[in-house]
C-alpha cells in the first residue's frame, strides 16, 4: 500500500537512527565477539499468531538503512492476513547485520501488527456504514509514526498527526476561554493572522455546546462521551453543516450503534494504546 504522507524519508531516517543508537551505541558486542564479519546468512520472519501483518515495508527499510548489502524477499505484504506458520519474508546478507537489527525489526513489526489487527477487527464492524474509524494522538512518544502507519495498514483513517496540522479545541481550551464562541473566534483570528490552512474541530459535552459550535461555524464537532441517544440528536442538529466525530471511551461492541446515528467519524484511542503485540520471530534459515 502507499505510505501515508507523514511517513517521509526524513522521518523514517530520524526514527531508525535514534532507535539503532538506543540499542547499539558503541557496538553489538554479542554479535561482534562471535560472528565473523564476512559470514553471510539468511533469516526468515515467522508468524506465530494469526494477524493482519504490518511493518514489512518498514523492516526492509531498516535492514537496508543499516546495511545496503541486506536483501529482502517478501512473501506477505503489509495489510495482508497472515496465519500461524507463515513466512513473511527472508532476509539474506551479512549475519552481523541481521543479528544487530533483529530486535528493532521485531519490536516494530510485533507492535504494528497488533495495531493493524485490532484496527481491522474494529473497522470490519463499520462495513456497510458511511462512518470512518479514526485513531488519536494517544500514541507512544517517538513511535507515533509506526503506530499511526499501522492503523492505516489495518484499514483505519488517521486523525491529525500532531498538534501542528489541525486546531482541536478541547474542554480545557474552551474552559480557559470561557466559551466555545470565544475560543473559535480566537482560533479563526489566529489562522487569518498567520495565514494558516488549518481546520477547526471543537469538543462538545452536551447539546447546548453542540448548538454553540454549529453557530460558530467550525469544520468538525466532536461529540465527547455522549450516549447514543444524545449523539443521534446531535447529528440531527448538525444536519450536514459540518463533520461530526464520536469520541470518548468507545468500545468495539458499541461501533454499530454509534455508526447508526450517522456520525461522520468514530475516534478510538484503544486502537493504539490497547492493542496487544503479535508474536513474530526472526529465525536463522538452516
Amino acid at each position: 500500500m502507499k505510505k501515508p504522507n507523514y511517513v517521509t524519508d526524513k522521518a523514517l531516517k530520524t526514527f531508525i537512527k535514534s532507535a539503532l543508537e538506543e540499542d547499539i551505541q558503541d557496538g553489538d558486542h554479542s554479535t561482534l565477539s562471535t560472528i565473523p564479519k564476512d559470514l553471510k546468512q539468511s533469516a526468515q520472519l515467522l508468524v506465530k499468531q494469526n494477524c493482519i501483518l504490518a511493518g514489512v515495508e518498514l523492516a526492509e527499510i531498516i535492514f537496508t538503512t543499516f546495511d545496503k548489502n541486506l536483501k529482502v524477499e517478501t512473501f506477505i505484504k503489509d495489510g495482508e492476513a497472515a496465519k500461524v506458520g507463515d513466512v513473511a519474508f527472508i532476509v539474506t546478507g551479512p549475519a552481523q547485520s541481521i543479528l544487530s537489527t533483529e530486535r528493532l525489526i521485531l519490536n516494530c513489526m510485533q507492535r504494528m501488527s497488533g495495531i493493524a489487527t485490532l484496527t481491522h477487527e474494529w473497522d470490519s464492524r463499520l462495513v456497510g456504514t458511511k462512518t470512518k474509524l479514526l485513531d488519536t494522538r494517544k500514541t507512544t512518544p517517538n513511535f507515533r509514526i509506526c503506530e499511526k502507519w499501522a492503523v492505516a495498514i489495518g484499514g483505519g483513517t488517521n486523525h491529525r498527526y500532531g498538534l501542528y496540522d489541525m486546531i482541536m479545541l478541547k474542554d480545557n481550551h474552551i474552559d480557559y476561554n470561557g466559551s466555545i464562541t470565544n475560543a473559535v473566534k480566537m482560533a479563526k483570528d489566529y489562522i487569518k493572522k498567520n495565514k494558516k490552512k488549518l481546520k477547526i474541530e471543537v469538543e462538545t459535552r452536551n447539546l447546548e455546546e453542540v448548538e454553540e459550535a454549529i453557530k460558530a461555524k467550525v469544520d468538525r464537532i466532536m461529540l465527547d462521551n455522549m450516549d447514543v441517544k444524545t449523539m443521534r440528536q446531535a447529528v440531527e442538529m448538525i444536519n450536514g453543516k459540518c463533520e461530526s466525530e464520536a469520541s470518548g471511551g468507545i468500545t468495539r461492541d458499541e461501533l454499530k450503534d454509534i455508526a447508526s446515528t450517522g456520525v461522520t467519524y468514530i475516534s478510538a484511542g484503544a486502537l493504539t494504546h490497547s492493542a496487544k503485540n503479535i508474536d513474530l520471530s526472526l529465525k536463522a534459515v538452516k
